[in-house]
């Protein structure tokens, strides 16, 4: 399809400093040098020489979709354990340490145990065990060295320093001058060779608060965790990234280790390298820290797959907040060719103040407060989802039925030349501003391995570039359909209005489960 000719200015500059600093093969393609490990560890690397500094990413192929019921919530919970340090880091002692934490064990499993008899139990003998609990953990604290790996970065000029958990994957960030790459590979590689579960229990108890702070207690995050619990039925993108509130409560250090051994393996990561380095010396220097680290038997793929939806399913969740509705509706995981049309129409739905949804439920109708859509890609095939809030005085029912007209006019009516090339142009600038930093470039590279391939990238702009208003239209007529949704709608307790009428055949059915 042809390029409109006019981007910003600020674009056409990031365009020029981009064709003109090496990153780039060809225009937007980035120039990546990958290099494996004989354990499996791969290795890319782009350079980028303008500011002396090493943008580096360790990512695991592991998320919450790995997991199974009974320890929903590991990978992020293991996402903090570590930063909780090795054999060497975050210990004054672990000679000394190591009989405590296998105590430490021993009396939690005995108290729980105990505990688990019900009226049956010994409340003397738990009573004796907690405390002598307290006294192994007394001493654990004195052994302790906290936050010694981040405060090692920092004094070295670290930053950036932070990790998180999606449902496919694991990331682990870091930004360190060019000269400090050394004590990088020396940390990183012990993490991965030598990784001690200390302060296990506390931090438990840590992701527990965590979860009661962003889900139990917000009402966004309570509407998009029972959301994904009902539009999946079988694949585990149904449960949260941050676990089940039981799962986390029981889990178990045992459980945990044996996570880390089967999914924490070379053979499963990539380390991502964006900046001022050189390729052959970044090879020499993970070949010696991260080269003798033995691999495993590859990780299992998840073999469930999603079973087509057969009709609409709808959720009420009482809470004491302002009312929110989500809708959700079963797409393709990434590669697939659809996706790219689908990344047109929630740009062409929700990007700017331009958008449909902005335009009519905001300005024009004035019934909402907020309107978002926006396509989840993931490794598996996952959700286009619609996110509202409604103005005072108006209903969810209201705000539901706009969003289902804006659907229709898009399945009838294409969306104009001048539009749609709009809606290229804002994706490009947003592919653009992506990829204008070093930090930005690696959390891409390595986003996108993790799901698929780093390539993706390169592809990106080429593909959006053939999407047609046809397009949009077979898109939005194939996957937003009624059989195809799931609606989950927040409502105050007191209040608990169900929603009324919608429109003729987008009516919802009168059948509700409250969550």
């Amino acid at each position: 399809m042809k390029k409109k000719a006019a981007i910003s200015i600020l674009s056409l500059i990031t365009l020029f400093l981009f064709f003109t600093s090496g990153l780039f093969a060809d225009p937007l393609k980035l120039d990546v040098k990958e290099y494996v490990l004989k354990n499996g560890l791969k290795l890319l690397m782009l350079e980028k020489h303008d500011v002396p500094i090493v943008c580096l990413r360790i990512n695991y192929k592991v998320g919450s979709v790995d997991e199974r019921p009974g320890i929903t919530g590991v990978s992020h919970l293991f996402e903090h354990m570590m930063f909780k340090g090795t054999k060497i880091f975050g210990t004054k002692d672990y000679n000394a340490e190591k009989p405590l934490l296998d105590r430490e064990d021993e009396l939690v499993t005995k108290i729980s145990a105990e505990k688990n008899m019900g009226d049956a139990a010994d409340k003397k003998k738990i009573a004796s065990l907690e405390k002598e609990l307290e006294e192994v953990r007394k001493k654990l604290r004195e052994l302790i060295v906290k936050d010694e790996v981040f405060s090692l970065y920092l004094r070295h000029g670290g930053s950036g320093l932070n990790a998180a958990t999606s449902n496919d994957g694991t990331f682990y960030f870091c930004d360190l001058p060019v000269n400090k790459l050394e004590l990088w590979a020396f940390l990183e590689s012990d993490r991965m060779k030598n990784l001690v579960l200390r302060e296990f229990y506390s931090e438990r108890d840590v992701v527990m608060e965590e979860r009661r702070l962003r889900t139990e207690n917000n009402p966004f995050g309570l509407l998009v965790e029972q959301l994904n619990a009902v539009t999946f039925i079988a694949h585990p993108y149904r449960w949260p990234t941050i676990g089940w509130r039981s799962d986390v409560q029981n889990i178990t250090k045992a459980e945990t280790a044996e996570y880390f051994k089967r999914y924490y393996a070379p053979n499963n990561a990539v380390i991502v390298a964006v900046g001022d380095f050189n390729p052959a010396d970044m090879i020499k220097l993970v070949e010696q820290y991260f080269g003798d680290i033995s691999n495993q038997s590859a990780p299992p793929r998840v073999k469930t797959i999603e079973p087509e939806q057969k009709g609409e399913r709808r959720v009420e969740i009482e809470f004491e907040s302002n009312p929110y509705i989500a809708i959700s509706y079963h797409i393709p995981e990434i590669g697939h060719p659809d996706l790219y049309a689908l990344d047109v129409l929630s740009s062409l739905l929700s990007d700017g103040r331009t958008s449909r949804l902005y335009k009519t439920l905001i300005e024009e109708k004035r019934i909402a407060v907020m309107a978002h859509a926006y396509d989840q890609i993931g490794k598996y095939p996952d959700t286009f989802t619609f996110i509202s809030a409604p103005r005072a005085p108006h209903t969810v029912a209201e705000v539901e039925s706009a969003i289902y007209e804006e659907i229709e006019k898009l399945k009838n009516t294409p969306p104009s030349d001048w539009e749609l090339q709009k809606i290229k142009n804002q994706l490009e600038a947003d592919f653009i501003r992506d990829l204008n930093s070093a930090s930005g470039l690696a959390n891409e590279i390595g986003h996108f391995e993790v799901l698929s391939d780093w390539r993706y990238i390169n592809t990106f702009m080429d593909k959006i570039a053939l999407v047609t208003a046809d397009d949009v239209m077979r898109v939005a007529k194939k996957y937003l359909t009624k059989s195809n949704r799931t609606v989950a709608i927040l409502v105050k307790k007191e209040n608990n209005n169900k929603p009324k009428e919608v429109k003729e055949e987008n009516k919802p059915e009168k059948t509700t489960a409250t969550y």
